[in-house]
């Protein structure tokens, strides 16, 4: 064994997973389980420290790092569990220095290493040649949060918010179309919040505008989370002209309710979030939209709660990311009047069968379409949309394009019927 990484949480944690592989063994470190936390939901803690015991139970012998969002806002939680042997922050993380005193016998004071992640100014990115088991490849062009809402601890374990310099985000790209990667996912925490810390204030539409002009031979772009109320111009423009663009956007919209997005402190209300989507589908018909949706939120009433599963037609959205509220201490909403616990859970549960409902009407009208379809590992690939599909027998990494025949539960079936030029 060498060094096995486990990552919870988003997309740029899955990037940062592959810088800390590459930084430790920079430092000359094996024999070692990284395991890169999340602190969006209780239930993200609960699970990475689950993970730290059964990892010590079934590898007695290995060291265990503990990194990531959860890490950097608890250190003391993870620094006081016996099986774990080094405690590192979110800008530690990416550093080969702070992997190198576990070569040694590891002072207790060397233990844990998480500064003010508050002090971070500057975020750099970080090339990685691919993605372990992926055939898209995340370039990180953003990090932390300068907003502030109520359910959210993200912003203390990520600091404020800082851009990788466009130039650097665009080198980046064409070194990784050049060595063969057929996508590329921008990622950050707030990603929409691009360039407003860089000189001359670039938008993210900007951004995207650049990287389809100066890298005329990329085959895919596609975008993590954005939060609907930021998209700029640009950006708008981009969907509508160049389809190299993935039409699939997931949005991080929280709630159907106003009165709830207010108590959230989310900057767009419910009307935003329609008219936001019905302008994307002018531009890109074909489109198909993902959202995060909290159910349970602090005094969310029965008839709150009907305005979000109203709002996954309203906005037409296909997939749903469910979260049943979960208190963090130190957010203004962990202070609030809590729905019991019951509630919560079937009205997360309700949400997810309005999800179930969306993503197989999805599946049942791509029936006898034309896609272009990049092959992962298995003999699965992904459409324009990100729809998982089934088609054996192509290598991975191959961009074909297919017909889709039918489809599962949760996918689709399809025959090639030419590689893509």
């Amino acid at each position: 064994m060498t060094i096995e990484t486990i990552t919870f949480g988003c997309r740029l944690n899955t990037l940062e997973t592959e810088v800390m592989r590459t930084r430790a063994a920079e430092a000359g470190l094996s024999d070692a389980v990284i395991i890169n936390t999340c602190a969006v939901t209780a239930e993200a803690v609960r699970q990475a420290r689950q993970t730290i015991r059964r990892t010590r139970r079934e590898q007695p012998d290995v060291r265990i790092v503990v990194s990531g969002c959860a890490a950097q806002t608890e250190a003391a939680t993870f620094a006081a569990m016996p099986e774990v042997d080094l405690v590192l922050g979110n800008e530690e993380k990416l550093t080969a220095a702070a992997y190198r005193p576990l070569g040694l016998a590891i002072a207790e004071h060397e233990r844990v290493k998480v500064a003010d992640i508050m002090e971070v100014r500057e975020t750099a990115g970080h090339l990685v040649a691919g993605m372990d088991g992926h055939t898209r490849t995340f370039v990180q062009v953003q990090n932390g949060c300068d907003h502030r809402c109520t359910f959210c601890i993200i912003p203390y374990g990520r600091g404020p918010s800082r851009s990788v310099p466009m130039g650097a985000v665009v080198e980046q790209i064409r070194q990784l179309v050049e060595t063969g990667n057929a996508e590329i996912v921008l990622t950050g925490v707030d990603m929409t919040a691009y360039g407003s810390d860089l000189p001359g204030k670039p938008t993210l539409g900007t951004l995207v505008a650049t990287i389809l002009k100066r890298v005329p031979d990329l085959p895919r772009l596609r975008l993590s989370s954005i939060d609907t109320i930021e998209v700029d111009d640009a950006l708008m423009r981009a969907i509508g002209e160049d389809e190299r663009l993935m039409p699939h956007f997931h949005l991080s919209l929280q709630h159907g309710d106003d009165m709830i997005l207010k108590r959230m402190k989310r900057r767009h209300g419910r009307a935003d979030a329609i008219r936001f989507c019905e302008a994307v589908r002018k531009l890109r018909p074909d489109v198909v939209f993902g959202a995060d949706i909290i159910a349970g939120f602090p005094t969310e009433t029965e008839a709150m709660f009907e305005n979000s599963l109203a709002l996954v037609d309203e906005c037409g959205l296909t997939h749903l990311h469910v979260f049943p509220f979960s208190p963090r201490p130190g957010t203004p909403a962990a202070r609030m009047p809590q729905l019991d616990h019951s509630t919560i859970k079937a009205r997360a549960a309700r949400l997810r069968e309005k999800g179930q409902a969306t993503v197989a009407a999805h599946l049942d009208r791509e029936i006898g379409a034309r896609r272009h379809v990049l092959m992962e590992k298995g003999g699965i690939g992904r459409t324009e949309h990100f729809t998982p599909v089934t088609m054996p027998g192509i290598a991975a990494g191959t961009l074909v394009s297919a017909h889709i025949t039918g489809r599962t539960a949760s996918g689709l079936l399809a025959t090639p019927l030419a590689e893509a030029a």
